[in-house]
C-alpha cells in the first residue's frame, strides 16, 4: 500500500473506526457518551470533551492548510474552547468532527510521496509525513487519556 493510503488508513483508524493498534478509536469511546460525563472533571485532568475537542483542533487546522495553504493553529489556543452545554451540542461537534477527519485523509490519500517529502507550510515544522505521523501519534496519547478518564468516572 503507498504511503498516502497507509497515513490516510491510520487516521481512520484512531478516529473513526480503527482497532487495531489501541483496540478502540475516538468515535466508538465518545459518540455515545452523555455530554455530562465528557463534561465530567476528574481531579486535574482535562474532561474528555475537551480532550476531543484539543484532536479536533488540530485535525481541522491541518485540514485548513490543504484547504487554503495557511497554518492558522497555535499550540497556546489548542485546550481553549467554550464549554459544552448541552448533548445537541456535543453531538454537532462530534459530527464535524467525524467529518473533518473523513475529509483531511481524503487529502492525504492524494499525496505522492514526493508531496509527503515537501515541507509542511514552512520547512521548521517538517516535511508532510512527519506532521501526518505525528498528528496521528498525538491522537493515540489522548485517546487513552479519554479511556483511562472513563474507567475512572465509571467507577466513581
Amino acid at each position: 500500500m503507498e504511503n498516502n493510503k497507509q497515513l490516510a488508513n491510520r487516521l481512520r483508524e484512531v478516529i473513526l473506526n480503527g482497532t487495531w493498534i489501541a483496540n478502540t478509536n475516538f468515535k466508538a469511546q465518545i459518540a455515545h457518551l452523555d455530554y455530562k460525563i465528557a463534561n465530567t472533571k476528574v481531579q486535574s485532568l482535562n474532561t474528555i470533551a475537551v480532550l476531543a475537542q484539543h484532536i479536533h483542533y488540530y485535525i481541522a487546522g491541518v485540514k485548513n492548510v490543504f484547504d487554503n495553504g495557511k497554518l492558522e493553529i497555535r499550540d497556546q489556543y489548542s485546550f481553549d474552547f467554550p464549554p459544552i452545554t448541552s448533548q445537541t451540542q456535543w453531538e454537532t461537534f462530534q459530527k464535524t468532527f467525524w467529518e473533518d477527519t473523513e475529509a483531511l485523509a481524503e487529502f492525504i490519500e492524494q499525496l505522492s510521496d514526493s508531496q509527503l517529502q515537501k515541507p509542511f507550510v514552512n520547512e521548521k515544522y517538517g516535511n508532510y509525513l512527519r506532521n501526518m505521523d505525528g498528528l496521528i501519534e498525538h491522537a493515540y496519547y489522548h485517546l487513552g487519556q479519554i479511556v483511562i478518564i472513563k474507567k475512572m468516572i465509571q467507577s466513581s
